[in-house]
């Protein structure tokens, strides 16, 4: 995949490359890539949480059963 940029985009990218330490101006893309795809993720959940119905109210007993599950009790 080849992707043109005007000049004032290259020198960013170049710039981004040096100053954040990746090997090459492909690395940095690919992690642009990977944010935008976990930015839809968690769109994506939250949206599907603002959708759902009610969940049970989380109080002092909630946090305590946790507590101890995650002790292996």
């Amino acid at each position: 995949m080849n992707i043109s940029l005007p000049d004032s985009l290259k020198r960013f990218v170049d710039q981004q490359v040096t100053d954040r330490g990746y090997g090459t101006s492909s690395e940095y893309v690919r992690e642009l890539i990977r944010r935008d795809q976990d930015r839809q993720r968690l769109r994506g959940l939250l949206l599907d949480g603002a959708s759902s119905a009610p969940g049970a109210a989380i109080d002092d007993d909630y946090f305590a059963a946790l507590r101890k599950r995650a002790q292996g009790q």
